[in-house]
């Protein structure tokens, strides 16, 4: 038989049931106010005096806001998983540091190719954009100071602004001498410079610029 403590004995070496009882009665207090960790077959109850010991706030309205996760969702999904607010934080902390910069690019990403669709469309093609984006750059470095040409630049709007700019800035570049009349190099290289020619492609004015240096190199 094991030994009794001291503490529960009387002076006379019998059993203090009083202090027994008073100890049991302590004990039983402090089990109930124990937590135990739930395991997969831990029922609702149990998790939630785990979660609310351990600090998980009682609603997912209640956890720290972050713009990149402001959705209710997610912070429900946060509560599912008993996360607290401090490791709500250090989620964010983490995503900011290393999410951001590549999801920044992959909207920088998306912007540019929007914006390529817009000036393909808006030239009349590929091939006719690059033509145009070579002027607008020859133009630009031209007249515009350099400063003020990249920040048009940077946005598709920017960009046709410039184009239209050159475009009412350019003298009329078509000779107005006769097709049986000889045209110099000049002549044709001016023409050249048409939009109707490195933009819309415009078969008889095309044709013209062929037949004149046709005749000038033949």
């Amino acid at each position: 038989m094991d030994k009794i403590p001291e503490k529960f004995l009387n002076e006379d070496g019998t059993l203090n049931t009083d202090s027994l009882l008073k100890s049991y009665n302590e004990l039983e207090k402090k089990i109930g106010t124990m937590v135990s960790v739930p395991n997969a077959e831990s029922d609702n109850a149990t998790r939630e005096r785990f979660n609310r010991a351990i600090g998980v706030p009682d609603d997912a309205s209640q956890y720290p806001t972050d713009d990149m996760f402001n959705d209710e969702s997610v912070r429900q999904k946060f509560r599912e998983i008993g996360l607290t607010c401090n490791q709500v934080e250090q989620i964010y902390k983490i995503a900011n540091e290393y999410l951001s910069p590549v999801l920044s690019e992959l909207f920088d990403m998306k912007d540019e190719t929007n914006a390529m669709i817009e000036l393909k469309n808006f030239f009349g093609g590929t091939d006719k954009m690059n033509d145009a984006l070579h002027a607008i750059e020859t133009f630009g470095n031209k007249f515009l100071p350099h400063e003020a040409f990249e920040s048009l630049c940077a946005t598709p709007q920017g960009i046709q602004s410039v184009y239209k700019m050159m475009q009412s800035m350019e003298p009329h570049v078509e000779t107005q001498k006769n097709e049986n009349e000889n045209l110099t190099d000049n002549d044709l290289r001016r023409m050249m410079q048409d939009p109707k020619y490195w933009r819309d492609s415009d078969p008889e004015y095309v044709r013209k610029i062929e037949n004149g240096f046709r005749k000038l190199y033949s």
